[in-house]
Order: structure tokens, then C-alpha cells, then sequence
């Protein structure tokens, strides 16, 4: 009797335990890792873009993998790149073995990414970027596939391609300066900041203006996270430079297009500049900010069908623009699809299906090159032209650029107090 008493209460404990446990089994999550800077516009892009595609997969019962629902759980890891490389490391370090993340999307600057890659891919992990250019990260998937086949770049377009955009930009200023101002030959200024991602940009701009007809005055590497850039302005004016060439990514583009509108630089801005995509840009700058033009990703045009739908939602939601680094809203739905195309969370397999990835994303098509980077131009994800003009963020390309114009791109207005100094 005792034995059979033994036993049944045995038999109740073991079926408590699977009954207790079965729901923590069934509400199992699928865990992504979002690193990035969180105390800077950047990681906040990270955050918000990935935290808006996990609400909505997760609205619709979550991801399905064999016969399961699993909803995505977000891991938040403040990189701190902009100050600290060994932060990052630290951070994707445990990511990976405390937090146990199943895939991390994000990723900053270079210096960062680069050695945040290596950490990964010892790992075995998925890491898709979202915010470091530099060509060589992805070109490290050709060279060497076996290892480096987990990473993968969503956005931006990577450094070889935001120069080509860059010169259009700068070309298309140029011609209009010309034509508008009679001004026989464009002298232009550099100005960008000190770091890795810039170094080619840098030298090829050096290079290239010249063969475009171009003088190049000087250049200028402030840090990246200056302040104060009066006295690099007031050399540019001295420099007679009629255009700024600008690369920023982080928050040295605030201060400068805060003290080019105050200052009243007669030159054009025109490039790189991470912090006018935000559409608290024009209040941070004092309301000084008005014709920067950068680099986008995302406006208001219909790019593709989802690209105003994405833009609204977000906006609303956070209560300002996207900036490139919200790319991770399509890292975390390209985590998604290829989950339920592999049936499975494992790498190996998953990395399959990502390869296999064509999405009309909010930034255009979306489909990956060998080098799992995002493939650049007409009909794919070419980037956009936005300038500042009243208070408003407008899409001014591409406007005929290889037979692409979005509806709603407006034309560029160059800065009043430029022409008014070129009119005397």
C-alpha cells in the first residue's frame, strides 16, 4: 500500500510539473538582440523600427515555426559605439551568452560592427546590420562564406553606393548653382566627420570633383560628436567655397547645420547627414536647419506600396520620421519570413531563406547580393535626396535619375541668403 501510495503521488508531482510547466513550453519566444548606441538618434532608430515590426508580427499571433506560434521577444543592448568600442563587444558578448539571443539586428559604426561582427559569427548567429556603410564588412562574406555567411546589411546602401549618390546630389546642386548664379566653376568644401566609413568617401570625393569640373578648397574632419563647428565654417567661407560637401552620421550634423543657418555660410550644404532625417532635426537646430540637404532613406513617396503606410505608422507611433537605422523593421520581417520558410530557428538553415529574400520593403526592393549586402540602384533601393524647405522635410530625388521619380519629390530650393550674396 505504501509502495502504490509512493507512486501514485509520484505519478501527480510528475504530471503537475508538466502541467505547470507546458505553458512556459507553448509561450516560448523567439529572441532578437537590438544593439546600437540607445542614448543617440541611431540606437533610438534601432529600437523603434524593430520595436514596431515585433508589435505587428506579434498582434498577428507571432511567427510560425512547425506548429507553433512563437512571438518575438526584443533584447535592448546599449552598444555605446559612438564612445566606447569595447562597450560593443561587451554588449554583443552578452547578447549572446546571458541574454541567449537567437539573432541581433543594429549595429553603428564601423569601428564597432567590425569586431561586433567577428563576436557573432563565433557564434554561429545571425546579425543582419542596420547602420554601418563600409563596403568590407559585406565583402567579408565572399572571402570567406563559410564564416561570415550569418551577417548580413539591410541598410544603409553600403559606402561605394552613398558616393555615387553623394556625387549626384552634389552634381545636381552644382548645375543649378551654375545655371541660377553664373558661376563659371563650383568650388566646394569637405566637410566630414573623423571615422572609418568616411576615409574612402574622403579620398574618392578628393579625386572625383576635379573630373566633374569641380575645385575642391580644402577639407575639413571635425569629431563626431562636435559641438561647436563655427571655426571650420568660418575656413570654408574663407576658402570661398560655394558648396559644403558634408558626411555625417552621428550628432556633429546638428551643431553644424544649426551654425551654417546662423551664420548665414554662402555656400550650399549638401551630403551626408544623419540627424536631418529625423524630423526633429529643424527644432534642434533653433529652427536654423532649412535647406541641409542629405542622404535619405525614407520619405514620404511612394517608393513602393508599403513605403507611406511605414512612414505614417512610424511617425505616428514615435512621433518623428524614420531615419535610416529603422531599417531594422525590415530586418526584424526578413527574421520573420525566413524563420517560416526554414521551419526553423536554426542559422544554418535560416541563412538559406534569407538568401533567398525579395521584399518590397519601405526603402524600396529589397533582394541581397552574394555579398549579403542590399542591391543598389533603379528598381532596388537607389536612396533618396531630402532637403529641409519651410520647416518640412521634401523629397527633391531622384527626379528623372534613370527614369525613376517618386510621386510627391519636389524641386530643390537653394538657400536664400546664397543667392542673395551670389546676386551682388
Amino acid at each position: 500500500m505504501k509502495k502504490t501510495r509512493f507512486l501514485v503521488v509520484a505519478l501527480l508531482a510528475v504530471c503537475l510539473v508538466l502541467i505547470m510547466g507546458y505553458p512556459a513550453f507553448a509561450a516560448k519566444t523567439i529572441k532578437i538582440g537590438v544593439i546600437g548606441p540607445m542614448n543617440y538618434s541611431q540606437g533610438k532608430g534601432h529600437w523603434d523600427g524593430a520595436t514596431m515590426a515585433a508589435e505587428e508580427i506579434n498582434a498577428k499571433g507571432g511567427v510560425q515555426v512547425g506548429n507553433q506560434k512563437m512571438k518575438i521577444e526584443l533584447i535592448k543592448a546599449d552598444s555605446n559605439e559612438h564612445i566606447n568600442i569595447t562597450d560593443a563587444t561587451n554588449a554583443m558578448e552578452r547578447l549572446l551568452t546571458r541574454d541567449k539571443a537567437d539573432f541581433v539586428v543594429g549595429g553603428f559604426r564601423t569601428e564597432a560592427v567590425l569586431p561586433m561582427q567577428d563576436i557573432a559569427m563565433d557564434y554561429k548567429k545571425i546579425f543582419i546590420g542596420c547602420g554601418a556603410a563600409t563596403k568590407s564588412i559585406c565583402d567579408k562574406v565572399g572571402k570567406d562564406y563559410n564564416r561570415y555567411k550569418y551577417w548580413f546589411r539591410v541598410t544603409p546602401i553600403n559606402s561605394k553606393f552613398l558616393v555615387k549618390v553623394d556625387f549626384i546630389l552634389l552634381g545636381t546642386v552644382a548645375k543649378i548653382m551654375a545655371a541660377q548664379l553664373n558661376i563659371p566653376k563650383i568650388k566646394v568644401a569637405i566637410v566630414a566627420e573623423k571615422a572609418v566609413w568616411n576615409e574612402p568617401i574622403v579620398n574618392i570625393a578628393q579625386q572625383k570633383l576635379p573630373e566633374m569640373g569641380m575645385e575642391v578648397v580644402g577639407v575639413w574632419r571635425p569629431s563626431p560628436v562636435a559641438t561647436d563647428v563655427a571655426a571650420e565654417l568660418s575656413a570654408v567661407q574663407r576658402a570661398g567655397a560655394h558648396i559644403i560637401f558634408t558626411s555625417f552620421s552621428s550628432s556633429v550634423g546638428i551643431p553644424f547645420a544649426k551654425q551654417h543657418g546662423e551664420l548665414k555660410i554662402p555656400a550650399a550644404a549638401v551630403g551626408i547627414n544623419v540627424e536631418a532625417q529625423k524630423q526633429g532635426f529643424y527644432k534642434a537646430t533653433g529652427e536654423k536647419g532649412d535647406y541641409t540637404l542629405t542622404i535619405n532613406t525614407y520619405a514620404r513617396v511612394k517608393i513602393t506600396d508599403a513605403t507611406i503606410p511605414f512612414f505614417d505608422s512610424y511617425s505616428k507611433r514615435f512621433g518623428e520620421a524614420p531615419n535610416y537605422t529603422a531599417g531594422t523593421y525590415e530586418a526584424v520581417y526578413i527574421l520573420k519570413e525566413a524563420i517560416e520558410r526554414a521551419n526553423s530557428l536554426d542559422s544554418d538553415k535560416v541563412v538559406v531563406e534569407i538568401e533567398k529574400t525579395d521584399r518590397p520593403g519601405a526603402a524600396g526592393r529589397l533582394v541581397f547580393t552574394k555579398d549579403h549586402d542590399v542591391t543598389w540602384g533603379p528598381g532596388y533601393i537607389n536612396g533618396l535626396g531630402t532637403q529641409w524647405q519651410n520647416g518640412e522635410n521634401m523629397c527633391v530625388w531622384p527626379m528623372g535619375w534613370e527614369g525613376v521619380t517618386y510621386e510627391g519629390v519636389v524641386p530643390y530650393k537653394l538657400p536664400p541668403w546664397v543667392i542673395e550674396h551670389y546676386k551682388k
